[in-house]
């Protein structure tokens, strides 16, 4: 018997579970002392339960006469969670690519289907329908059973609702309003040996914005022919974002700048008082406006320029009345100044060819296109910078490209040598708003100087 005590001692010595109550187990009036070790065992597990014993006193006499008082924790997926006797509440957030998942994403995380249509229903109205959304998920959970106590839904600009269950077991909304501002960032770069588009982006410029950098200096630099490796450059955009700083929306551009070995040229956006589109200016508040634009297609290399030469086709010495900008089929083609379409069909060798008459009596040619753009048709007015068609190679062509014209009293002039006049110049109240926005500009950059 003995020995098979002894047996049973060693096996359960070392299980803190078998100490309580382990003489009286084995029928001796004294037990065996634990060795050294066990001991130091025995102590740490009476410490803890004792540790054990004070907290259940310390919540017990916080709770007594007061109901239950929440213990704020960390489940194991990060949510932040409240427990409470009983109860236990947790919060989870999720990123959803719509609203069209967020009865599902409520399902998911164990809302009966019929609670979930009626909170996504109640949501769905105050979000955008194509958009990312952000949902925060209050659970509640009583003897393992989860019930949707708060959801907030946010679109990106940190609009939404917050849909909240209702002691009948409806759920109701509030609409909650965007919580937006913006702030003006400013990037500069230099030229690379590649082109404007992959220097703009890897100076930190929205591909969005580039086609309008171009835009804005297109009456002063032909990007293909004056602007070189090393040259400089300078954007300032105003950016929306939201209450977590995250940009919202696309951004828009509020200045411009490129210096050239030959010159240098800076342009501010800005809507004069009475007008609704944006217009550009230099510092003084002169439109930097042409009559007509130094190139009408953007991206293009200049293949052939205007004068006697070679013709590729037919072989012998004729006048190249105009100017070749070489760029891919579909390249779009802009109306180089405000004017009424004259011609927009197909004309033997030109191919597809759009004329346009200016308000000056100048007329601008557009030939071998690919297509003519929708609306462009014989008295059409179209405004400068509007896209009138699109790069091809139709007719007498040897390739992808837009032979382009400009005649001046029924003669064809170098596109690229004419000079125009210049627009309008501001005065009065629209000179001193112009100024004020100038000078905000001004300041931005100021403050973001390399």
């Amino acid at each position: 018997m003995a020995s098979t005590f002894q047996d049973e001692w060693d096996r359960l010595s070392y299980d803190p579970r078998t100490w309580p109550g382990m003489a009286e187990a084995s029928g001796h009036v004294a037990a065996r002392p634990a060795p050294k070790a066990d001991r130091r065992r025995l102590a740490i597990a009476t410490g803890a339960g004792l540790a054990v014993l004070a907290g259940g006193a310390v919540t017990a006499y916080l709770s007594r006469g007061d109901g239950e008082v929440p213990v704020v924790a960390t489940n194991q997926s990060g949510a932040e969670t409240t427990t409470t006797p009983g109860r236990r509440l947790s919060r989870r957030t999720l990123v959803l690519s719509g609203p069209a998942d967020l009865r599902a994403a409520l399902i998911a995380n164990g809302i009966a289907p019929a609670a979930a249509d009626a909170a996504a229903a109640a949501a769905i109205g105050a979000l955008n329908a194509g958009g990312e959304i952000r949902a925060v998920l209050t659970i509640a959970t009583v003897d393992g059973r989860p019930s949707l106590e708060r959801l907030d839904a946010s679109n990106p600009d940190s609009s939404g609702a917050v849909v909240s269950a209702g002691a009948d077991g409806r759920f109701v909304a509030s609409h909650v309003a965007a919580n937006l501002s913006s702030k003006v960032l400013v990037r500069r770069g230099t030229m690379d040996a590649d082109s404007f588009y992959s220097s703009a982006v890897a100076a930190g410029i929205s591909d969005s914005l580039i086609p309008v950098f171009a835009k804005a200096l297109a009456f002063d630099f032909d990007f293909q022919r004056e602007v070189h490796l090393g040259d400089a450059f300078e954007a300032a955009f105003e950016q929306e974002v939201n209450a977590s700083g995250e940009p919202v929306g696309a951004p828009t551009l509020l200045y411009a700048s490129l210096t050239t070995a030959n010159k240098s040229s800076s342009v501010y956006r800005f809507i004069p008082p009475g007008e609704r589109e944006p217009q550009w200016f230099d510092s003084s508040g002169r439109s930097i406006v042409r009559a007509l634009m130094r190139t009408p297609v953007d991206g293009a290399r200049v293949s052939s320029k205007f004068g006697f030469r070679t013709h590729p086709i037919l072989g012998y010495q004729k006048l190249h009345k105009g100017t070749d900008f070489a760029a891919p089929i579909g390249t779009p083609i802009y109306a180089s100044g405000n004017g009424v379409v004259e011609w927009a069909a197909i004309k033997g060798a030109n191919g597809n060819l759009t004329i346009l008459r200016h308000d000056n009596g100048w007329q601008t040619y557009y030939l071998h296109q690919n297509h003519f753009a929708a609306g462009i048709a014989p008295g059409v007015h179209v405004a400068q910078g509007q896209q009138i068609g699109e790069i091809g190679t139709t007719g007498r062509s040897t390739g992808p490209h837009l032979h382009y014209e400009v005649h001046v009293g029924g003669q064809p002039v170098d596109p690229l040598g004419i000079q125009t006049e210049s627009g309008q110049t501001l005065s009065g109240q629209a000179l001193i708003a112009f100024a004020k926005e100038r000078d905000r500009i001004d300041v931005s950059r100021a403050g973001q100087a390399e």
